[in-house]
């Protein structure tokens, strides 16, 4: 075993609370939109928890699969692949009734452009997902995009803020959330609405591009210095666990850590590993997309891995050669245009 594979098993293990918990969810789990960043680690996550528990749950991963090697991936760790296009209503209606479901699905980048087919995913298809599974339990991703830019001194946004999407993408964000809510009553379907704000790994997230920026010299750009970051099995781990605390009316939580971080900062801490410089330009803005998740924090405790843990592990894996996503998060972005 290489020193990246090993890497990467050291930090999917199952945490002790998430098999305690997979042992109170009652029913299946099936993930709709699992092609995406979270999703496969997730849903091998879940299996791994579900086997360490001693229980015989399945695991069901939806998604288009346009890339073959990811269902093979994902059927080789347990999860039963379910290939289907969502927005395709006639596929949607045929897939199987699942006591519990987290839906992953959305679209992101390339809204602008394309903004009806972002709208359609975010927007129309949440409202035929909560018809269909109406009689289930739900965790629905949505973005911390969806709440104003705060200042940086403010302790972030919590679920009490009023939403202020910025930009089509975001606004679509805030409808999926408001079709959820709307049949969440109508139907009395337990629902949890999950903020995410922003989930990193060492092949993707705001820590990469830091990192690899200041390794290769080029400018960071200041104006939004400040960023909240978690690391994604932790919040996997949260999203999973948070199955037990859905409710009707749909309950809110923000999700990330606990630091409001300096992303000079960051980027002085990965310029001593590599010995370098990093490069800056602009000035703060002084405000910044913040999330505050106590809340999450008082239900599921802190996130086990640090930031400086996190530095440390990403600039190993980009120094042993480590592969990446190549999707960038765009957290510098002001202007809502994805």
């Amino acid at each position: 075993m290489t020193n990246l594979e090993a890497l990467e098993q050291e930090l999917t293990v199952p945490s002790e609370a998430l098999i305690a918990d997979m042992s109170r969810i009652e029913g299946d789990i099936m993930l709709l939109g699992i092609g995406g960043k979270m999703g496969p680690s997730m849903g091998k996550l879940a299996v791994d928890s579900i086997k360490a528990a001693g229980l015989s749950k399945r695991v069901y991963g939806v998604s288009r699969f346009s890339d073959s090697k990811s269902k093979i991936a994902l059927e080789e760790v347990g999860v039963e692949t379910i290939t289907c296009d969502l927005l395709d209503d006639t596929e949607l209606q045929s897939l199987p009734q699942v006591a519990n479901i987290i839906y992953l699905a959305g679209n992101k980048f390339g809204t602008t452009g394309n903004e009806g087919f972002t709208w359609a995913m975010n927007t129309y298809l949440p409202g035929r997902v909560a018809e269909k599974f109406k009689n289930s339990n739900l965790v629905v991703f949505s973005s911390g995009n969806v709440l104003p830019y705060v200042p940086v001194t403010s302790g972030g946004a919590t679920e009490q803020t009023v939403p202020e999407p910025l930009g089509e993408y975001a606004q679509s964000c805030l409808g999926r959330e408001r079709i959820f809510e709307y049949f969440s009553k109508a139907n009395q379907t337990p629902m949890l609405i999950y903020r995410l704000n922003y989930a990193v790994d060492f092949r993707y997230g705001i820590m990469l591009e830091l990192a690899k920026s200041v390794l290769h010299e080029k400018e960071i750009d200041l104006s939004t210095e400040n960023v909240n970051v978690i690391w994604q099995k932790d919040a996997n781990e949260i999203a999973l666990r948070s199955l037990l605390h859905t409710s009707s009316p749909a309950k809110l939580l923000n999700v990330t850590g606990p630091e409001i971080l300096s992303v000079r900062w960051i980027a002085s801490q990965f310029g001593t590993l590599f010995n370098k410089r990093p490069k800056f330009v602009n000035e703060p803005a002084g405000t910044a997309l913040l999330n505050n998740a106590s809340e999450c924090h008082r239900l599921f405790g802190y996130p086990k891995v640090t930031p400086r843990e996190i530095i440390e592990i990403t600039a190993s894996w980009l120094l042993q050669g480590g592969d990446d996503f190549g999707k960038p998060t765009h957290f510098q972005e002001r202007g809502g245009k994805f």
